[in-house]
């Protein structure tokens, strides 16, 4: 089955959650829940996730990045890009198209950009990774 992975803002973490739960509904793999870390003391710590979370983006056959997002979204976009992986960008308004606020990257091949409602890019996200082969 395919893997999945959510990269989003600490502001996000409910609809990450709904994000996730959807997928795994559907028979999708979540590669790391990065919401369950909590009370993070040290850079020790830190280094631990962003191990997992570097591995998760990369055993993913897709990641989802939800808006508002961070800088280590940003990053983690930019490895999923780098690695060929499918990246879905989602935010509610069109920001993501906005000349003053987009990012040259979130215009290349491998990006699909939604807007709208979270259960319109739910469909989206399922749609087309059902009609594609593993």
């Amino acid at each position: 089955m395919k893997k999945f992975y959510i990269a989003s803002s600490l502001k996000n973490i409910e609809t990450v959650r709904f994000v996730s739960e959807s997928l795994i509904n559907e028979g999708f793999i979540h590669t790391y829940d990065w919401t369950l870390n909590d009370n993070i003391t040290s850079i020790d710590q830190l280094k631990d996730i962003g191990n997992k979370e570097l591995d998760a983006v990369l055993k993913s056959d897709f990641i989802v990045v939800l808006f508002p997002a961070g800088k280590g979204s940003h990053v983690e976009l930019g490895i999923a890009l780098g690695n060929g992986i499918k990246a879905y960008l989602y935010s509610k308004n069109d920001e993501i198209n906005d000349l003053e606020t987009t990012s040259t990257f979130y215009h290349l091949d491998g990006v699909c950009k939604c807007k709208g409602t979270i259960e319109e890019l739910i469909q989206t996200v399922l749609k087309d990774q059902k009609t594609k082969k593993n």
